[in-house]
C-alpha cells in the first residue's frame, strides 16, 4: 500500500452521516473551482452492487470482490453529481436510508476499504481536492493541510433528512430517523477499522445550531486563512 499524498491544495471534511458534508463539499467546491471526491458515494455504491447481486452484508469475500472491481463512473449535472453503477443512473438509489445502512456495514469490512483506499488517493492533485468523507482526515489524506470535522446531534440531523425526504414526496417517521442515524453512529463510531472520529488536527464544527449559510462561512474561511 502506498503512503498517502501530500497534497498542498487539499480539504478534508469528515462527519456523521446527515450532517451536510455534501452541501458544504460542494459550495466549497464552487467558492474553490476544486472537484469533490464523494467517498461516501464509492461504499454507497459498493452497497447498492453487493444489494443487486444479492450478497448479504456478512460475506466480506464477496464484498471485497464487488469493491475491487467496482464499476462506476460520476456525472456532473445541472442538479450535481450523477453516479452510474455498471452503466445504470443509480443516483436516487444510493441515497435510499436502506443503501446507506448497506453501506454503513459495507464500509465496516476491512477487505473493502484496503480496495477503495487507492481508488481515492489516486483522485489527490495539484488542482486541489475537497474530500468527503468519514476518515479522510484520520486514514485516507492524513497529511491534508485543512481538516474540518462537522457534527451534529442526532435528532437535528434526523429533522434535517426528514425534511428532504418530505420534499420528495416521501413519507417517513422521524423517530425512526433518529434509531437509524443512532445506530449507524454507533456502528461507524465503533468499527474496528478506520473508525469514525476527527483527526486530531482536525477543527470540529458543531453545526446542530448554525445554519448552512453560517457553516459554509465558517469554512470559507479557514480555507482562506490556510490557501492564502
Amino acid at each position: 500500500m502506498t503512503i498517502a499524498k501530500s497534497v498542498d491544495k487539499l480539504i478534508t471534511v469528515d462527519g456523521p452521516s446527515g450532517v451536510g458534508k455534501g452541501t458544504i463539499c460542494l459550495l466549497l467546491s464552487h467558492q474553490l473551482g476544486w472537484p469533490v471526491l464523494d467517498s461516501g458515494a464509492l461504499y454507497r455504491l459498493t452497497a447498492c452492487a453487493a444489494m443487486n447481486d444479492g450478497i448479504s452484508e456478512h460475506d466480506h469475500e464477496a464484498l471485497e470482490k464487488i469493491a475491487i472491481a467496482l464499476d462506476v463512473r460520476f456525472e456532473s449535472g445541472a442538479d450535481g453529481l450523477r453516479y452510474f453503477l455498471r452503466n445504470e443512473d443509480v443516483s436516487e438509489k444510493i441515497r435510499e436510508e436502506a443503501t446507506g445502512n448497506m453501506a454503513s456495514k459495507v464500509a465496516a469490512v476491512e477487505g473493502v476499504r484496503a480496495a477503495l483506499l487507492e481508488k481515492q488517493r489516486s483522485l489527490a492533485n495539484e488542482a486541489g481536492l475537497i474530500a468527503d468523507g468519514r476518515d479522510m482526515g484520520t486514514v485516507v489524506f492524513p497529511n491534508a493541510p485543512l481538516k474540518i470535522y462537522l457534527t451534529a446531534s442526532a435528532e437535528e440531523r434526523a429533522e434535517r433528512r426528514f425534511k428532504q425526504l418530505k420534499d420528495k414526496g416521501i413519507d417517513v417517521n422521524i423517530r425512526d430517523l433518529v434509531a437509524d442515524l443512532t445506530a449507524r453512529d454507533e456502528r461507524d463510531s465503533n468499527r474496528k477499522v478506520a473508525p469514525l472520529k476527527p483527526a486530531e488536527d482536525a477543527v470540529v464544527i458543531d453545526t446542530t445550531e448554525l445554519s448552512v449559510a453560517e457553516v459554509e462561512a465558517k469554512v470559507l474561511q479557514l480555507a482562506q486563512q490556510c490557501f492564502s
